[in-house]
């Protein structure tokens, strides 16, 4: 395939060359079909509700709040990735296991409380526990890494601390297995503490309605970060931090431990895991030693996805992300089913050729997109093309990665922005 390139402008507009380039056209393919398949799933699922073919609108709305529950949770965790990552340029993998740890020892202690009976007789004072012990761990956890693991590398090629962060996080999987065995440990249930209704019930907003543990995941989240954001952005060690994500040497001049703060960096990651752990025991109640690698992925996706080094993208790409895994299934894929009706496609296939015929007569390349998805929607309507796809929830990972896949490919600075040091920023 060939691909524009736009030269040097000419007396009255812009010259137009032809070159083939493989990486170009292959994302320009990725691009065209990537965006057809979205829009033909949004524009199918919405064509298929109003038939009532599809999900009513409480079932689809349920969706959107436990994805944003969730997402809230990958949110919290991927706080931990963008912020080391600003700091130290590299990605630190065993931030899920930091994350799992608290988990499991959250278990372990709520576990003890159920078993003595004063999870079920003071609850409050128990779930208050068990979150310090959470967030105790995975900031004490967090903080040996970094002097462990972490601190001999400085100054050393970015690939070695990274490789170095996959030993740790499977030395840490491996380690906790063996300690604490392979079946998955369930948290004590809520539906027999004697809760508020509020909490093991359905919170009415009037329009909506909410389930108390989702409404708890979503409130905390939320606050977490708003103090995070505010110990960063208001105190002398928030600003300690971002000098060091700026700048290590001239951070240092202007007399900044850097050390230290680095240190505090990994303990606020290592504290918002811990948060996280306790929400994910709210949400889903079981853990084992692998309980931190898909969310930890996730959660690296959800910091790209809103912008590395950014604490606000961080956030926004975990709820994006989230919201995406749980929706995206049941609304674009479903959505497939849908076949263009062919008077439709007709219209479409003579749009895209006319867009393209247009950007070659007007020597831009920027209608090119558009007229290829055109092309491609064309192309459905005439040929019928629809696609059941069984399992939806299944494929719930797949969405979710493909979400990176194409922010990396679209806008590979996240949806907020990079907020990195200038050695780190390509």
């Amino acid at each position: 395939m060939a691909t524009v390139t736009e030269r040097a402008p000419a007396s009255n507009g812009l010259r137009v060359g032809w070159t083939f380039d493989w990486v170009e056209s292959f994302l320009f393919v990725v691009k065209a079909f990537s965006a057809f398949v979205i829009l033909w799933g949004l524009i199918g699922y919405i064509a298929l509700a109003s038939s009532g073919e599809a999900l009513t609108g409480e079932a689809l709305r349920d969706l959107i709040v436990a994805g944003v529950a969730q997402g809230s949770m990958y949110g919290l965790i991927a706080l931990g990735y963008s912020m080391v990552y600003g700091v130290l340029g590299f990605i630190n993998f065993a931030h899920g296991e930091v994350f799992m740890s608290g988990a499991i020892v959250g278990y372990f202690t709520a576990d003890a409380f159920f078993r003595t009976g004063m999870w079920t007789n003071n609850f409050y004072v128990s779930i208050v526990v068990v979150l310090l012990a959470a967030v105790a761990t995975s900031t004490a956890l967090a903080v040996l890494i970094e002097r462990i693991a972490y601190r001999p590398l400085r100054g050393a090629p970015r690939l070695i601390p990274l490789i170095t962060s996959i030993g740790v996080s499977f030395f840490i999987q491996n380690a906790v297995l063996g300690l604490t065995g392979p079946t998955v440990k369930t948290y004590p249930p809520l539906t027999e503490v004697g809760l508020p209704e509020w909490v093991t019930g359905r919170v009415n907003f009037g329009i909506f309605a909410i389930d108390g543990t989702k409404l708890i995941a979503v409130v905390v989240a939320l606050l977490s970060m708003l103090v995070l954001y505010q110990f960063v952005t208001r105190t002398k060690t928030g600003r300690a931090m971002r000098a060091v994500a700026e700048d290590k040497e001239i951070a240092a001049l202007m007399g900044i431990n850097v050390d230290r703060t680095i240190v505090t960096t990994f303990a606020v990651g290592g504290s918002m895991a811990g948060v996280a752990a306790l929400l994910w025991a709210i949400l889903f109640r079981g853990v084992n030693s692998f309980t931190g690698f898909l969310p930890g992925i996730k959660a690296f996706t959800a910091a790209v996805l809103g912008g590395i080094g950014n604490l606000v993208g961080a956030m926004i790409g975990g709820i994006a992300l989230g919201v995406f895994e749980g929706v995206g299934p049941q609304t674009i894929l479903f959505g497939l089913r849908w076949e263009v009706p062919l008077w439709l496609g007709l219209v479409l296939l003579a749009t895209g050729v006319l867009a393209v015929v247009s950007g070659r007569a007007r020597g831009t390349s920027r209608l090119y997109l558009p007229g290829a998805i055109a092309i491609l929607g064309g192309v459905a309507g005439v040929l019928s093309w629809s696609q059941t796809i069984p399992g939806l929830f299944q494929i719930k990972d797949v969405v979710a990665f493909y979400a990176l896949f194409l922010v990396l490919i679209f806008r590979p600075s996240g949806l907020l922005g990079e907020r990195l040091a200038l050695e780190d920023r390509a």
